[in-house]
């Protein structure tokens, strides 16, 4: 459990002034308030800096302005809410990619919380380690739920009996995500795949400076040097190629601010997503 000081920092962090009963509203704001001030990143991991997935040390990853993904924000997040009196149960998780098949494979942490309402159990989804989705938490039932502009599913899962799925308003990353219906009692599950994500040469994220978020009209993304904006009308595409520029998207849009890096450290950071972007333009042939 987070003390009380720890709270209030984690809070203040979100934008939050007052703690509040556990109630169905208060989620809500949570929600919002983490999906759109904390972003989902890849930057310690592309740095060569990865962080423990510890659920104090991603607790004060939040605390000091600092942020992660899945493991660290699920995990710090749920500390948070247990903290403020939610029943909250974790879940082995699989994100679908476009293009592959369905799985529950433990590279996704997933949060549910249990709601007591007039003598009756409400489950829901919670996700804040999603990037971009969603935006507020979601019943665990099936149906088709609009946030902003865009339209998520809720379906039983055909991985898992008894399990679920979160499906993505496409086109987006990826196609959705299926839960197991058991709790994890512990980080333990998730160490091994943290462990693939940050340290070895074939994970997906060594080379790939990549950060999200939510916004109550849509989500940014910066991935490289290319800043996605998707609204409620329209999708966007700009191509950074200016530090000074990128690093003022990453601080003024994403609220990363790289608190933890040096001047030099930050030079280093940019020469290397400006390398990859060069590589991947000249692999496409601009």
């Amino acid at each position: 459990m987070l003390t009380k000081e720890e709270i209030k920092a984690y809070l203040k962090r979100l934008g939050i002034n007052e703690i509040q009963p556990p109630t169905q509203s208060f989620l809500i704001e949570l929600h919002r308030a983490h999906v759109q001030n904390i972003p989902w990143e890849t930057v310690d991991i592309f740095a060569g800096r990865p962080v423990s997935i510890d659920i104090r040390e991603s607790v004060q990853l939040m605390i000091n302005r600092r942020s992660g993904y899945c493991f660290h924000l699920n995990g710090a997040f749920s500390a948070l809410l247990r903290s403020l009196g939610y029943q909250v149960s974790w879940h082995r998780g699989g994100v679908q990619p476009v293009g592959e098949e369905p799985r529950i494979d433990s590279f996704h942490l997933g949060l549910t919380v249990s709601l007591d309402k007039e003598q009756e159990e409400e489950r829901w989804i919670v996700d804040v380690g999603l990037g971009d989705m969603p935006y507020e938490p979601l019943p665990l039932q099936a149906g088709a739920y609009e946030q902003g502009p865009f339209t998520y599913g809720v379906k039983e899962s055909g991985v898992v009996k008894n399990g679920w799925r979160l499906e993505h308003d496409l086109p987006a990353p990826f196609i959705g995500v299926d839960f197991a219906p058991e709790a994890v009692l512990n980080m333990e599950e998730f160490e091994p795949k943290h462990d693939y994500y940050s340290r070895s040469a074939n994970s997906p994220w060594m080379d790939l400076f990549l950060i999200q978020h939510r916004h109550a009209l849509g989500s940014n993304e910066l991935r490289g040097c290319i800043w996605s904006k998707r609204g409620p009308r329209s999708n966007e595409k700009v191509e950074i190629r200016n530090k000074s520029k990128w690093l003022e998207v990453l601080g003024d849009i994403f609220g990363e601010h790289l608190v933890n890096y040096s001047n030099q450290e930050r030079d280093d950071l940019w020469k290397k997503v400006l390398k990859n972007h060069e590589e991947w333009k000249k692999s496409k042939g601009n």
